[in-house]
């Protein structure tokens, strides 16, 4: 293998490919349109695309792959779910579409070859030369006469035929494209079942400045806190896919920051609190049987106000984590007497998937799957376990439910 060539990474015309070049390759991919609208293509393309760099690409199976991306179980079986097939096959389509449009001119391209995940780096085609000019395709003669008088005495006719068909076509689209009263609607039908706005709110997260900022030997009470002045990455990331939804739904929202939020506003009609274990919100969802206490170590999860296995025992400092947990909540809160809904992790990247998991029709109809009759009408709690990809959450397992 040629010096400084990362494992795994394969070389075309005699050039080897670096690890960034990939990885900016693989950027480019990730947010096209083919992609964006499918975070488990982006996950399933993304791991495999780091393993193969990290030169791990003989671990690349199916049941791992189900287990590490998809979160199925270790006694996960692949002949009995076919799902990592099917997600292959999807990406195999998407990788077409976009390296036939909007990626037509990369010359480093992301291939992965039937009957087997391990993707493979190419250098694309070398374009046709345009100085050659193109054949002239040929003009076609004139009809006839005796099928211009044909093609005249049929046209009310053809006119009724076509009529008929777009008619019918048209009728297949609506059916098609009609509002789905799938898992996802059902969510939230409580919550925007009313003309009332929709309160969105994030969370400050607190913040030190050091004061001055070159001091060498900096003391505590050199710090200064910096109040109401900064949100959380994954909190804005989760507001943003949040408000598309809501645009999307065609519903009116209010958009507010942290402290700007008053308990007067949480009466005046639905809500979404982003983040919210962190703020003086605290108060009114820790009363639900799931919550994310930060008074206690490891941080975790409650159930009930006892601790449990939901925790992050070896969270760093800098909240660089490679997993997280995270809590959805709906519910019909007694003392705002108006739906309330939580999205909060015990990191930024949980809040992040927790965003995923209410936006996204897929993820919420395996969330809700064995839910009790009835579900849609009660309050529920998801507690959620995410792990993180390269720095990126991946698709969040629901690890527990509650229904009341």
């Amino acid at each position: 293998m040629a010096q400084g060539q990362s494992p795994g990474v394969s070389a075309a015309h005699g050039t080897p490919w670096s690890e960034e070049a990939v990885r900016e390759a693989l950027n480019r991919v990730l947010s096209s349109h083919e992609f964006r609208t499918s975070k488990r293509s982006q996950e399933f393309l993304r791991y495999i695309v780091e393993q193969t760099l990290n030169g791990q690409s003989e671990f690349l199976k199916e049941r791992t792959i189900g287990i590490e991306v998809f979160g199925r179980s270790t006694d996960y079986d692949p002949s009995e779910d076919a799902t990592v097939r099917v997600k292959a096959s999807e990406v195999r389509k998407r990788l077409g579409l976009y390296y036939a449009e909007q990626g037509s001119d990369d010359r480093l391209r992301i291939e992965l070859p039937l009957g087997t995940y391990v993707p493979e780096f190419r250098l694309a085609e070398i374009a046709p030369d345009a100085s050659k000019p193109l054949p002239t395709p040929p003009v076609p003669d004139a009809p006839a006469p005796e099928l211009r008088k044909v093609r005249v005495y049929l046209g009310p006719r053809l006119l009724a035929v076509a009529a008929v068909f777009c008619l019918a076509a048209a009728g297949v689209v609506w059916l098609h494209n009609r509002p789905a009263n799938t898992p996802l609607n059902q969510f939230w039908a409580p919550v925007l079942s009313g003309n009332s706005p929709v309160l969105l709110s994030a969370a400050y997260v607190p913040v030190y400045r050091l004061e001055p900022d070159t001091n060498p030997a900096p003391q505590p009470k050199d710090f200064v806190p910096l109040t109401d002045q900064f949100v959380g990455g994954g909190d804005l990331i989760a507001v943003s896919k949040l408000s598309a939804a809501l645009a999307r739904e065609g519903h009116p929202y209010r958009l507010k920051i942290g402290n700007a939020v008053s308990f007067e506003d949480l009466r005046t009609g639905p809500a979404i609190l982003v983040g919210y274990s962190y703020t003086r919100w605290r108060e009114i969802s820790r009363e639900m049987r799931y919550f994310i206490d930060t008074t206690r170590q490891p941080i975790g999860i409650t159930d009930n106000g006892a601790a449990t296995q939901w925790s992050l025992p070896k969270l760093p400092a800098d909240r660089r984590t490679d997993e997280d947990y995270a809590i959805v909540a709906r519910v019909f809160h007694p003392d705002t007497q108006a739906m309330l809904v939580e999205v909060a992790g015990i990191t930024q990247y949980g809040t992040e998937a927790a965003a995923d998991l209410i936006t996204q029709s897929e993820l919420m109809a395996e969330a809700l799957r064995g839910a009790p009759a009835g579900w849609q009408k009660k309050n529920l709690e998801f507690v959620l376990h995410v792990k993180v990809i390269s720095g990126s959450p991946s698709s969040p397992k629901v690890v527990a439910t509650y229904f009341w």
